[in-house]
């Protein structure tokens, strides 16, 4: 049986040279990758008492979605600045290869919320932190962080 690290690609030099990057799209694009990945995030979270998953543009979503689906919970997203139309509250934070800014909707975390946040991988962590900062701008609790890899 194939371990998730066998389905992830590096692609060397990407964004920019020095930078290893690590590939889930190859995990997407085999059915028992995806299955793997998504039943393995969910088993982490399945005896949690928590109340929403939160995840981070882009691949956050892809495999926080189907966990949020799994375990009946509702699904936050949080998106690059500009992204989302309603009121929002922001944070920056450093890359490996630049800083950004992610935002979150003012009405997405309830206070006194457990929360879940699912990512793909942790690079630096900047994004997760500045994500975990916003959750707790809104009164949510941070309870569980599941990084795929």
């Amino acid at each position: 049986m194939k371990k998730l690290e066998d389905y992830v690609r590096s692609i060397p030099d990407f964004p920019e040279p020095g930078i290893i990057f690590r590939d889930v799209t190859s995990i997407l694009q085999d059915a028992d990758g995806l299955r793997l990945a998504v039943d393995s995030i969910t088993d982490c979270l399945k005896d949690l008492d928590f109340d929403v998953v939160v995840g981070a543009e882009s691949r956050g979503f892809i495999f926080g979605v189907p966990v949020a689906y799994n375990l009946h919970k509702p699904f936050v997203p949080v998106r690059k600045k500009g992204k989302l139309p309603c009121e929002t509250i922001s944070r920056s934070y450093d890359l490996e290869y630049g800083s950004a800014i992610i935002e979150m909707h003012k009405d997405s975390i309830k206070p006194g919320q457990k929360v879940a946040v699912i990512d793909d991988l942790i690079a630096t962590g900047g994004t997760i932190e500045a994500a975990v900062k916003m959750i707790e701008e809104l009164g949510g609790e941070v309870v569980k962080i599941v990084f795929l890899m």
